[in-house]
């Protein structure tokens, strides 16, 4: 019996459980996934709760459900991976053969990493990456009568990189709603130039901060948070002051991953931004957050990506050559507040471009422009997700990206 192992059953790992089971025959081919949560967090919802717009109980299934009959589930925390002798330990000792691996588990935020960050956490200091979080955070909003609010991110990647910029024009609305805007101050600070790095998507971001009267604090590398004196401190001596400080931080692959030498610095997995395939073990694949690409690390990814791949792996298992290639394709929606959002699609050599979306003239979904429709159409995604993505059922989307119907200016 041939055996593969996937780790992580989030958005990624739960996909290609699925899409793999039905693709392997199960006389030949024996499939464990590892599970070290137990649960399954709908992570979109994260960006709501905070607003009170979303009901934390319904963010959070049981993990077990997802995946497919005649795929083992195993619970337990990953220890490390022998590549060499293929085999995966788990952290109480047991272990897991296997023939190929796939390695989904996805990134975390690590607020230690920065010094003072988790000395104040669930204080005055935030973030909505957790779930907990989420909710902590919705609490410390509610509480909130006015003062200096700053929306951080610490260091690039992270997941959903627009998600902070999401928080931040939400931010805005909700305080508006609850009519203190003007006894708040937002300021977004970011590593980046700008709000955003790509061109054209950078002047429509920044038009949407002016407008709203949200200050920028950019090319800002951190070095340390006061929390005493509530302020962040950078390497060039910048002071940000703060009375509510909702931060983005360093995010991280797995620990296991660094301590099996198969990632980078950060402990995401080295693979070949194609085929996702790591360049000395041909054995081993990443997918979703936890593969190191140069894409965002979101749910639409991990989509895209699972729409190439299983029909690669089919080929790589009987010694062939993959016929495809993942570009990169990332689809994102930006809430902007007053029940409007914005999307963007891109890749991994073009930004984001104006046009229509997913139809090429037609949409109905507008590119890089503020619409109902693009509202309407993040919040339809989530029965779309446990009912079709997860379940690996086909979705009316192409993997690769389409210029089709969008506008390159001059």
């Amino acid at each position: 019996m041939r055996r593969l192992v996937i780790l992580g059953a989030g958005t990624a790992g739960t996909i290609a459980a699925n899409k793999l089971r039905r693709l392997l025959t199960k006389d030949e081919w024996e499939i464990t996934i590892v599970d070290q949560r137990g649960t399954h967090y709908y992570q979109p919802a994260f960006l709501f709760i905070p607003f009170g717009r979303y009901r934390p109980d319904k963010a959070r299934r049981k993990a077990a459900p997802l995946i497919p009959d005649g795929v083992t589930r195993v619970e337990g925390a990953i220890d490390r991976v022998d590549p060499d002798a293929r085999t995966v330990r788990l952290a109480d000792g047991r272990e897991l053969g296997y023939e190929y691996l796939i390695i989904a588990t996805g990134t975390s935020p690590h607020p230690e990493e920065t010094p003072g960050m988790a000395d104040d956490w669930h204080g005055a200091v935030h973030s909505f990456y957790t779930f907990d979080d989420a909710v902590a955070l919705r609490d410390a909003l509610a509480g909130f009568s006015g003062g200096r609010l700053v929306v951080h991110i610490t260091e690039m990647p992270i997941k959903c990189p627009v998600a902070p910029l999401e928080f931040t024009l939400l931010a805005d609305d909700y305080f508006k709603r609850r009519g203190i805007r003007d006894k708040v101050d937002i300021t977004f600070v970011t590593p980046l130039s700008g709000a955003f790095t790509k061109p054209v998507a950078a002047a429509a971001f920044g038009d949407m901060l002016d407008t709203r009267g949200i200050a920028v604090e950019a090319d800002y590398m951190i070095e340390s948070i006061d929390p005493e004196a509530r302020t962040l401190n950078s390497y060039d001596e910048r002071e940000v002051p703060y009375d509510l400080l909702v931060t983005v931080p360093l995010n991280k692959g797995a620990e296991y991953v660094g301590r099996s030498g198969l990632g980078d610095e950060l402990d995401f997995v080295t693979v070949d931004h194609g085929t996702l395939r790591h360049p000395d073990h041909p054995e081993i694949f990443a997918v979703g957050d936890a593969a190191a690409v140069p894409t965002s690390k979101a749910g639409a990814v991990a989509h895209f990506e699972l729409d190439i791949f299983p029909e690669n792996f089919a080929r790589i298992i009987e010694g062939k050559e993959p016929v495809d290639t993942f570009d990169g394709h990332a689809t994102c929606f930006i809430e902007s507040g007053a029940g409007k959002a914005m999307l963007i699609d891109f890749n991994y050599t073009t930004e984001p471009l104006p046009g229509k979306f997913p139809v090429p003239a037609v949409g109905p979904l507008p590119l890089l422009k503020e619409s109902r429709f693009n509202h309407w159409g993040k919040l339809a995604f989530e029965p779309v997700y446990w009912s079709m993505l997860l379940p690996g059922r086909p979705l009316p989307l192409p993997a690769h990206m389409s210029m089709r119907g969008k506008r390159a200016p001059a």
